[in-house]
């Protein structure tokens, strides 16, 4: 029997950094664990772009619609308000075809605005300011649970020391739609993205480029050679 791909809806998702005391942080939130999407899971604010986020006069404006959803998200589960030009674009995220809830998530990153964060204890349920890397170990530690395009990112944000070295490094990221192949491991899957050489049906021990994403019992690891 042939499987039909479910059509992905239109997201956007910003991670808001600021200065901790010990260096670089990250909010998170914690979903709802009864939501049916990522429920528990500890994410970036975002959510799908509403036809109110659309502008009538430039319909077909994806990074302009994505950019008014990311703020409005920002302010209906955090409670804060992020300025426009404040948005960095980070990359662009795809829920793999064989998904059954799917979303076509454009990221960006942004400094956290002033505001004490706000929950509404209904759809989130509690927020954490962590750094990448206490957020990382949580997760191989299995208490703090993650999306694949929310680990991946946060691995790649750990490189950075500051805010103002984040926002600059994300700025000089390459323009990227990922839209992840899953293979089944033997203790786990691993997500493939272009341009990996196994990306298409190639063997995963060939020589060539990484990048893929290791969601397998013995820690999951991202890995990326371009």
């Amino acid at each position: 029997m042939t499987h039909t791909p479910v059509q992905p809806k239109d997201a956007a998702s910003v991670m808001l950094i600021r200065s901790g005391s010990r260096g670089l942080e990250i909010l998170f939130l914690r979903r709802n664990p009864s939501l049916a999407f990522q429920g528990d899971h500890w994410v970036f604010p975002g959510g799908r772009i509403d036809p109110i986020d659309k502008d009538v006069d430039r319909p077909h404006d994806e990074l302009a619609a994505a950019q008014k959803a990311a703020i409005r998200e920002a302010a209906e589960e955090s409670g804060v308000s992020v300025p426009l030009h404040s948005l960095v674009y980070a990359i662009h995220w795809t829920t793999p075809v064989t998904s059954p809830i799917r979303f076509s998530t454009s990221f960006f990153i942004a400094p956290a605005p002033p505001e004490d964060i706000l929950v509404d204890g209904n759809e989130i349920h509690e927020f954490l300011w962590l750094r990448p890397a206490d957020a990382l170990a949580r997760h191989r530690a299995r208490t703090f649970k993650l999306a694949a395009p929310t680990f991946a990112l946060i691995t790649r944000i750990n490189a950075f020391r500051t805010v103002d070295e984040a926002l600059l490094g994300v700025a000089a990221w390459p323009n990227e739609r990922l839209i992840g192949e899953i293979r089944e491991t033997e203790d786990g899957r691993v997500a493939l993205y272009y341009p990996d050489i196994a990306y298409g049906g190639g063997a995963l021990s060939a020589d060539g480029p990484r990048h893929r994403l290791w969601m397998v019992t013995s820690g999951w690891r991202y890995e990326r050679s371009h």
